[in-house]
């Protein structure tokens, strides 16, 4: 006897559906030489019973014709993805099997059949299944995250934000994504839509450092006619707009402190009014937050509710810059390399590998968004089907060194050497990180109060 295993290594199951019990006979003995195990149904409704009851059936073989309910009824009531249907009828035609597969069935069979036609259905079917398994198996354990909605990587650190953002995507818990700018928090968070209960509703992003607070404040949470001049009609804000959906709110470490409040008391009700408004209105979104801010910092400089920290921070993933994670460049420039070229129609196909040396050695200040914006040029401007180092935007390939402080006319003073060497280093940091004033402190190892006076100081343009 065969030994027919599923993809989850158990006996496949087969649940035969007919109202001719010597037929039904004459299927069990032809599986169980193959090795499955077969359960019998008469009609529909003791099938629908038997699937309620034995979420493990993987096969159903279905009768058309049959008394009570018969089997096109049973396979509209089926769900497809959880069980593969093959309708079975002696009765058929070509717009029978056409309709029965637009249905959802897997496969037709036209009765009477043959021994070896029911056997090869069925192992094609497992198969088939099991291929599906498997692929999936390696894709996940070569590269966990080159399936997830884009988003490219394969190093421990991405490993870990690809596990969190799977294990929680099912839950309706507010999720916290931190990094520096173009890293991919909105890419992430994207995902956790996709992957959520929620991915049939509406993903809403904002960033909140984009509008002043009084449009940031009506974009929110809506507004009524006449709230306020240019009001001319009524406005459902993003809340409302998100809702049965997710909300990324981007940037939130920018936004100002009375909408923090406003935001608080929406997280807490479940219900939001809308400005010029005297009703609330229930709401069901998911929030997500993002930014490039360090907000336990923003809490003691009381620049961010520490509540609504609180509230925000269930579930916190730090999105790692692209320097911390230079093991995934390659996977990244391949992906990213074909994307633009497929876009811009071009035949690029990858990078000479004096390129990829030359990318792997650059700090890459603005993460993934500038290595896909530096690819992007690079396949823009190649002559060849692979990019060269001439094709790099200049930065990429010219030498980013620290300036030496600059002499002062034979002055030895360490004082002024030091504040000239202080200067071009808080310069260098903020270069480095965007002008992002949070992580540039962190970079130079002081606070971030101290870096403010200094740049004030020394009359850093930023």
């Amino acid at each position: 006897m065969a030994n027919v295993l599923s993809v989850n290594e158990v006996p496949v199951r087969v649940l035969v559906v007919d109202d001719e019990e010597p037929l039904r006979h004459l299927l069990r003995l032809i599986l169980q030489r193959c090795g499955y195990q077969v359960l019998e149904a008469s009609d529909g409704h003791e099938a629908l019973s038997f699937l309620k009851q034995d979420p493990g059936i993987f096969v159903v073989l279905c009768d058309i014709r049959m008394p009570n309910m018969d089997g096109m009824t049973f396979l509209k009531k089926v769900d497809s993805k959880s069980v593969n249907v093959v309708m079975m009828s002696a009765f058929g035609t070509t717009d029978t099997a056409i309709e029965c597969l637009g249905h959802g069935a897997c496969d037709y069979i036209t009765k009477p059949f043959r021994v070896d036609e029911i056997r090869v259905c069925i192992d094609r079917i497992v198969e088939k299944c099991r291929l599906v398994k498997e692929n999936e198996r390696l894709r996940t354990h070569v590269n966990p995250s080159v399936d997830l909605e884009g988003f490219i990587g394969k190093s421990a650190a991405i490993r870990d934000v690809v596990s969190v953002v799977r294990k929680v995507a099912s839950f309706p818990t507010t999720v916290l994504f931190t990094g520096e700018s173009g890293t991919g928090k909105e890419l992430l968070a994207r995902a956790l839509h996709s992957y959520s209960t929620r991915s049939g509703g509406p993903f809403v992003p904002i960033n909140c450092a984009a509008l002043p607070e009084n449009l940031l404040e009506s974009e929110l949470f809506g507004h009524e006619r006449g709230a306020f001049t240019g009001a001319i009609r009524a406005h459902a804000g993003l809340f409302e707009q998100a809702n049965g959906g997710t909300l990324l709110l981007d940037e939130i470490g920018d936004m100002p402190l009375q909408l923090q409040s406003k935001l608080l008391r929406v997280l807490q009700d479940g219900r939001v009014r809308r400005v010029g408004g005297s009703r609330d209105r229930a709401i069901d979104v998911r929030l997500v937050a993002a930014t490039a801010k360090d907000l336990n910092l923003a809490v003691q400089e009381r620049t961010f509710r520490e509540d609504l920290f609180y509230r925000l921070n269930v579930v916190h993933v730090r999105v790692p810059p692209l320097r911390d994670r230079k093991d995934d460049i390659p996977l990244l420039t391949e992906g990213l390399v074909h994307r633009a070229a497929q876009r811009l129609g071009r035949g690029v196909e990858g990078v000479q590998p004096d390129v990829l040396r030359s990318l792997l050695t650059y700090d890459w200040p603005g993460n993934v968004r500038q290595l896909e914006n530096a690819l992007e040029h690079a396949v823009l401007m190649a002559q060849g089907g692979q990019i060269g180092l001439a094709d790099l935007p200049s930065e990429i390939t010219q030498e980013r060194l620290v300036k030496p402080a600059a002499k002062i006319d034979g002055d030895l003073s360490i004082k002024k050497q030091t504040i000239a060497l202080e200067r071009d280093l808080i310069v260098q940091a903020l270069a480095r990180t965007n002008n992002n004033r949070s992580q540039a402190a962190k970079l130079l190892e002081i606070s971030y109060k101290t870096l403010v006076y200094k740049i004030r100081d020394y009359g850093i343009e930023v």
